[in-house]
């Protein structure tokens, strides 16, 4: 451990049975803390949110679902106050040396900020920022998140945005700028053949995937504008939930004429389904109006596939524009075609291909949890002082 003894680590986030990107990364980053010899307690939800916050099928994960069983103690109800007290004083009876919570949504703002006030001086409070700015703002946002945020000795920021973000805030605090690592719990790939059979998709055709949830401001109409002006051998998979309906989108693609070139699995994909996916892929496109960072870039390197986004947000960083994906030059349909017909007419796919490759080995959650550690011990450094 070069030197730095174990420490008791709280967890509190969300964690398995529950399911997502945001779970997914707690678990990988528990288990690079465990690898590291530090010990921990994980605390999960009993309520995460209410239903409507989440218009998704489930919360939970599925018999598919290649989730890591992590044992976390579901205790927290994000909309009980009472409960955030009990689980504060939960928290501190392990004593723990820090705690580390996530924000990725606002409304979680006043149950983790209310748990981390309430730890004891000895405790050092950091929060991983997935998101410091919610892409669909909603009244009370910004007052949540610097309650949140004000509550904690350090920041963590996933992308160069939301580091920006942190900054706008003025909240004082130290701030800790991280890479996304790259996913590794979904396995080994399947050959492109394999995968495009198993999904039943043409086996001769340029394939795009737009993966994830669907959401507004993902910018799902503009890709499927986009697709309309390209070639007809350039076909375009659409695989994930919707928030909200997929009437739009359905009506345009028939108004184009594209059914026959898309292909839509318009529902959860579990962990098991998400190799065929990516791997049925040429390239996962993003094209994006706003974003801070995107765990699907993290997903596609895992698999080797090249990543075309648009330059909002921290995508830039993540893609690594020639490579290990390509920019767009703007958010537009036009600007999307342009880019994707650029792409595959200058046969940049081996570029990102092998640069995936390195930023498999660079990124990795065992060097995210070290560095973590570090932040924590110059943090406890400058308060001795």
């Amino acid at each position: 451990m070069n030197g730095v003894m174990p420490l008791n680590i709280a967890y509190l986030s969300v964690f398995y049975p529950y399911r997502g990107g945001i779970a997914q990364f707690n678990a990988a980053l528990y288990r690079a803390f465990e690898e590291l010899g530090h010990e921990q307690k994980a605390y999960t939800f009993t309520r995460q949110y209410p239903d409507f916050l989440f218009p998704g099928s489930s919360q939970f994960v599925n018999e598919h679902d290649n989730a890591d069983p992590i044992p976390a103690d579901r205790v927290l109800d994000t909309m009980n106050p009472i409960n955030w007290l009990s689980v504060a004083s939960l928290i501190r009876k392990q004593s723990p040396d820090l705690l580390l919570t996530q924000l990725w949504m606002p409304f979680m703002g006043p149950a983790f900020g209310t748990v981390a006030r309430k730890m004891h001086p000895e405790c050092t409070t950091l929060c991983v920022v997935h998101n410091a700015m919610p892409h669909e703002p909603r009244p009370g946002d910004k007052a949540f998140t610097k309650y949140m945020l004000s509550a904690h000795d350090g920041l963590i920021a996933i992308s160069d945005a939301v580091e920006h973000d942190l900054q706008s805030m003025h909240l004082n605090k130290p701030i800790l700028r991280k890479e996304h690592p790259i996913y590794t719990h979904f396995g080994s790939p399947h050959s492109k053949a394999e995968a495009r059979s198993a999904l039943q998709l043409p086996q001769d055709k340029t394939l795009l995937l737009f993966f994830g949830f669907i959401r507004e401001y993902k910018g799902l109409m503009q890709l499927i504008e986009a697709l309309n002006s390209l070639d007809e051998s350039v076909h375009l998979v659409i695989a994930g939930e919707i928030y909200g309906s997929f009437e739009d989108y359905d009506k345009k693609i028939h108004e184009y004429g594209l059914a026959d070139r898309i292909h839509t699995h318009i529902r959860y994909v579990s962990d098991k389904e998400t190799p065929l996916f990516f791997c049925s892929a040429d390239a996962c496109v993003l094209p994006y109006t706003t974003a801070t960072q995107s765990g699907i870039i993290a997903i596609a390197h895992h698999f080797e596939i090249p990543v075309l986004a648009t330059p909002v947000g921290g995508l830039p960083e993540a893609v690594r524009h020639g490579k290990a994906g390509f920019l767009f030059k703007g958010v537009h349909s036009k600007d999307i075609a342009e880019g994707i017909r650029y792409f595959f007419e200058h046969s940049l796919a081996n570029t990102c291909i092998e640069g995936a490759r390195i930023l498999k080995k660079e990124l990795s959650w065992t060097k995210l949890a070290s560095d973590i550690i570090d932040f924590y011990q110059s943090l406890k450094q400058k308060s001795i002082r």
